[in-house]
């Protein structure tokens, strides 16, 4: 059986003439995203794409979805297999290619997950189990990129 959930984001953009004289012929690119019941989040195009270097742009958001994913994929995976973590942290990287006509698309999303558990005995697994999350992991499934996981754990 499978269930279905629809997320909502509402979108708000207006020209700010003060900003980008109209004459530029080039559009500011800020704007505003809310998500029903959290705050508002202000996103701007990457530095790179003439945006806000100040604000979160859509390319931080895909890579932040994807890290946040396999992280709570792989402590579900993890409360499973009886393994206790007691850190998880990571340093992603994803790479964006972007072609002479303009278009482009991230061709890989890198993972370096630093992990601590509470037995030394099961590191070997705990590290396996990084691939088992991300064949659970939503973001993961939904994207058309690699994402290579270079996973490090050790036991206290």
């Amino acid at each position: 059986m499978s269930f279905k959930h629809v997320f909502n984001a509402k979108l708000n953009w207006t020209s700010k003439e003060e900003l980008v004289p109209s004459s530029a012929k080039k559009y500011t690119k800020s704007h505003s995203i809310v998500v029903e019941g959290k705050e508002m989040m202000q996103v701007s195009a990457a530095k790179a794409f003439k945006g806000d270097p100040s604000l979160y742009n859509p390319e931080d958001l895909l890579l932040s979805s994807v890290v946040s994913c396999h992280m709570m994929s792989y402590l579900y995976v993890c409360q499973q297999n009886g393994i206790e973590v007691l850190s998880y942290q990571d340093n992603a990287e994803a790479t964006l290619e972007v072609l002479d006509n303009g278009s482009g698309r991230f061709i890989e999303v890198r993972l370096f997950p630093q992990v601590i558990i509470s037995n030394k005995e099961q590191i070997a697994q705990a590290l396996l189990l990084h691939q088992e999350a991300n064949k659970l992991c939503f973001i993961a499934n939904s994207c058309n990129f690699s994402i290579v996981h270079q996973a490090n754990c050790e036991a206290v």
